[in-house]
């Protein structure tokens, strides 16, 4: 292939394939084509156009959604300087560097994200006007045109959203409500991610403390209705989990006591007749405790749920315990771990009489 080449002939023509119709300058030229080909390409009323610094769009039209969005992975995700100056590496023939190799790094994250994985909260991907892309805290990378650049010193492990590297859902939204100055987005945005069971209140929560967004005026209040949502589609889960498992009917959020005696403590499922009770660990995470310590005595909201389990069984009441991240992602398993208490308590010494009130 020489300079004489034509260019339709060194690069494949634009197509469906929006990998194909949007190329770095580093694509460009491990096909043969030269700064000053690809710099006369893009001349006014030319078939080319740049659209960020190292990145061209292989036709005159605006760029759709899809094409900004893998221009601006490209554009974030290309070398440094010093690895630039490498011989560009073919994955296939034909189509130059291999888009892991081209992206490098970089994910997408913020509202973009959120457009991939569905948020009908932040509309359609075409519709935005910003794109956020994170990269390692290293890059010495700018912020260009729609392309918002995050540095990060730890970077989560993408998820792939067809063939683009996306932030984790939780990473996502703390970077788009770091974004966001209106309450009432934020709100709709955090209920969205958890009525739609993209991801648990919990981890939400943490990513947000990790962030130091939760202080922030527009962030309080919609925390707690995060909560509250978590909490109704956790026990959504439960209800369809006991109906569609053919479990029998328990009585539902109740509160057990001793007869005259001190009250026990709420749960939300109880079968009576098997002294066997199920409770959601819905609780908000504690802030500033490392993770070993968030299930032992050191922590109080753990050691108050520890001692309530442990006065129940010495009464002979089964405790299953359950968490909204294992309703929503292994609900057979769940139901298999209530049905074989309830078969066990026929083997088990008769429980103390409680009593079962209204919660």
């Amino acid at each position: 292939m020489t300079q004489n080449t034509p260019l339709s002939s060194r690069l494949p023509l634009p197509s469906e394939d929006v990998t194909l119709r949007v190329r770095s300058a580093a694509q460009l030229r491990a096909h043969g084509v030269s700064a000053a080909q690809t710099s006369a390409q893009c001349l006014p009323g030319g078939p080319w156009q740049q659209i960020l610094p190292g990145v061209y769009l292989l036709h005159p039209g605006p760029p759709t959604g899809r094409e900004r969005l893998h221009g601006a992975l490209l554009y974030a995700g290309r070398p440094p300087v010093s690895a630039r100056r490498a011989p560009a590496r073919l994955a296939e023939p034909g189509y130059g560097p291999g888009e892991e190799d081209a992206y490098g790094e970089a994910m997408v994250t913020g509202v973009a994200a959120l457009a991939l994985y569905g948020f009908a909260a932040v509309g359609p991907l075409g519709a935005l006007h910003r794109i956020d892309v994170l990269v390692p805290r290293t890059r010495r990378l700018r912020s260009a045109r729609f392309v918002e650049v995050l540095r990060t010193a730890v970077m989560p492990r993408a998820v792939r959203v067809g063939e683009v590297p996306v932030a984790p859902v939780e990473r996502a939204l703390a970077d788009a409500v770091a974004a966001t100055a209106e309450a009432a987005d934020v709100r709709r945005l955090l209920t969205e991610a958890v009525r739609e069971g993209h991801c648990e209140p919990a981890a939400v929560v943490r990513e947000l403390s990790e962030a130091e967004l939760l202080g922030r005026p527009a962030v309080v209040g919609a925390v707690d209705a995060l909560l509250a949502e978590g909490r109704a589609a956790a026990e959504a889960r439960l209800y369809a989990m006991v109906r569609e498992h053919g479990l029998p009917d328990p009585v539902w959020n109740v509160e057990l006591r001793l007869p005259g005696g001190p009250r026990l403590g709420a749960v939300d499922a109880y079968w009576p007749d098997h002294a066997v009770a199920v409770e959601l660990d819905a609780r908000a995470p504690r802030y500033g405790v490392p993770a070993r310590r968030r299930r032992t005595e050191e922590d109080p909201q753990w050691a108050a749920y520890a001692a309530k389990r442990e006065q129940l069984e010495r009464l002979g009441v089964t405790v299953v315990h359950l968490t909204p991240r294992k309703l929503r992602e292994a609900a057979d398993q769940q139901a298999t771990v209530v049905r074989t208490a309830l078969m066990a308590a026929a083997d088990r010494e008769p429980a103390a009489y409680v009593m079962v009130l209204p919660r």
